[in-house]
């Protein structure tokens, strides 16, 4: 049995205890926040004060891994939120018939629900397994380590009720963990941070469906696209969404959107928000806002090797990225998963840790920074000209624009696109095999006047929606 640690009690500390308490591995789990969430989901989501979680009110679609990997290491906890309300939506509800089966299909589901819902499941199990000692409302505040060694071993952590032990520390402390600087304090090299700023802004509002109202609007896309900003539907638990307007921290209107009526005038704009605020829902918030973004990948590893040994990093304290793909649930439960499987390796603390470090940059890292590169892009597009150019479209940007619209009418095309989404391949994996190549040349030559088209307001539209129309140049 390896004896274990967390620094933090969040979704990745959370289900690294559970899946290393069920095998058999004595976990004592620190958490700063005393409260414990699962008696009241509605007033945990809103009115838990959680300033170091910012994204927890934020609109979440868990992709297809966390499902994976939830069904295989605590399908009780997969239960209990399917329970407590959390919806399934396989891509293929899209098309009125599915098309034929082929593996793989049954996993391209992403889980409709509030992030709340699945924290509070996570809760109950942590709770009753045996093996973990959960200790809400007391944080730790440092390390133990060994420097016996050319490379320092962290032996375990203090809390401010005594020093305990372990043969493995885990850092689920998030973006704003502690422990580099617990490292540096102490003497060892530097933690190497990479940083990326993320210049866009999310402002949401929640709605709930009445119950003797219409509960769907149809077939309805998600997301719609101005040249300057998006819109996106976020369905939920217990008949409960999100509608959610992005925009660059540079536009000048972006403040306008905190005041809800203005909100939901500009909301209205967009086609895929639009078919859901017919449904006369109640709002059962104000416009919630998250900005300061960025993409920030930690490695507790340089060019020399390890920084320590006996201790490694899961979920945002490794990689926080915006949430704009929904990949930091997926990459948490992927990390909690690998030490889980491995744990039994760590008593070769350097060995254990070596490998992690790999394993994360061969696993987490690419997803990190396709996140990179598509936030260049998008920010680029939102701060730039809100004006469509008149130029016509490159042949890669027309092909992108054919891609998505193809999705929506050929099925084989859609489970490439799900692919994607769900971070089974990436893009260029998906979209460059021999059939995807087909059926999008067939499209195109059955749509040989396709040009890209935002279907979001123009910049006209906005700035009168905003009230801020005297600023149209």
């Amino acid at each position: 049995m390896t004896r274990v640690a967390i620094v933090g009690g969040g979704i990745g500390g959370l289900a690294a205890a559970l899946f290393l308490g069920r095998r058999g591995h004595p976990v004592t789990l620190f958490e700063r926040d005393a409260h414990r969430p699962g008696q009241d989901l509605d007033g945990d989501f809103f009115d838990w004060h959680r300033p170091g979680v910012p994204q927890a009110v934020q609109p979440h679609g868990l992709l297809a891994p966390v499902r994976t990997v939830l069904r295989a290491e605590a399908p009780d906890v997969y239960r209990e939120m399917l329970c407590m309300g959390a919806r399934e939506r396989n891509e293929f509800e899209w098309f009125d018939e599915r098309p034929p089966a082929r593996p793989g299909d049954e996993d391209l589901v992403t889980v409709q629900t509030r992030r709340i819902v699945l924290e509070a499941a996570l809760h109950d199990a942590v709770h009753r397994e045996p093996s973990v000692d959960v200790r809400l409302g007391e944080p730790a505040d440092g390390l133990l380590l060994d420097r016996s060694s050319a490379i320092p071993r962290v032996t375990g952590v203090r809390s401010a009720s005594k020093t305990h032990d372990a043969d493995l520390v885990l850092d689920a402390g998030g973006r704003r963990s502690p422990v580099p600087r617990w490292l540096s304090e102490a003497g060892c090299r530097d933690a190497i941070v990479e940083n990326h700023r993320v210049g866009i802004a999310y402002f949401c509002r929640w709605y709930r469906l009445r119950p003797d109202g219409p509960r769907d609007p149809g077939r309805v896309k998600a997301g719609s696209l101005s040249a300057f900003a998006v819109g996106g539907v976020f369905p939920s638990d217990n008949g409960i969404f999100a509608a959610s307007l992005t925009v660059s921290t540079a536009d000048p209107t972006r403040a306008a959107l905190r005041d809800p009526e203005v909100f939901e005038r500009v909301a209205r704009t967009f086609p895929a928000i639009a078919a859901w605020l017919e449904l006369a829902p109640e709002p059962v918030s104000g416009v919630l806002v998250m900005g300061g973004l960025h993409n920030r990948w930690t490695a507790l590893a340089d060019a020399d090797g390890s920084v320590v040994t006996g201790l490694v990093g899961v979920g945002d304290s490794v990689a926080y990225t915006n949430p704009t793909m929904g990949q930091g649930v997926a990459m948490a439960l992927w990390a909690a998963q690998w030490v889980a499987h491995h744990a039994g390796a760590a008593s070769d603390p350097a060995s254990f840790t070596g490998e992690y470090h790999r394993w994360t940059a061969r696993t987490l890292r690419p997803w990190f920074d396709l996140q990179v590169a598509a936030d260049r892009a998008n920010a680029a597009q939102l701060s730039g000209p809100a004006r469509v150019s008149a130029e016509p479209p490159t042949a890669a940007v027309r092909r992108s624009a054919a891609l998505a619209a193809c999705a929506f009418d050929d099925p084989l095309v859609m489970r490439a696109r799900a692919k994607v989404r769900h971070l089974l391949l990436t893009a260029d994996q998906a979209y460059s095999t021999e059939e995807v190549r087909a059926r999008l040349a067939h499209w195109l030559d059955e749509h040989p006047d396709f040009v890209p088209r935002f279907d979001g307001p123009g910049r006209a539209e906005w700035e009168s929606a905003t009230g801020q129309a005297e600023h149209v140049v």
